[in-house]
């Protein structure tokens, strides 16, 4: 039964991964990469590494996809702001 879990963990951190490869826009890729962090954190557990699973919850999950849209947002916000100066 527990070969049964990890397999089925494991296909779920392959699914996301693929997910978050295959998506182009940056915003749904951050979104998606704070799926695969879950889908990893699930895999630790299932593993009995709560301690590492808790690591990946907080950073993977949280921290990693938070500055990742931060740094979209300023980046288009930037962008925005050098395409006003071009047209004047």
């Amino acid at each position: 039964m527990t070969d049964v879990v990890i397999v089925v963990a494991l296909l779920l951190v392959a699914a996301a991964g693929t997910a978050v490869v295959g998506t182009r826009d940056p915003a749904r890729q951050a979104v998606t990469l704070s799926l695969s962090g879950l889908a990893l954190t699930l895999l630790f557990m299932v593993l009995q590494a709560p301690d590492v699973a808790l690591a990946q919850l907080a950073v993977g999950s949280a921290v990693v996809p938070l500055m990742v849209l931060l740094a979209v947002r300023t980046t288009r916000a930037l962008a925005a702001r050098h395409r006003g100066r071009d047209e004047r």
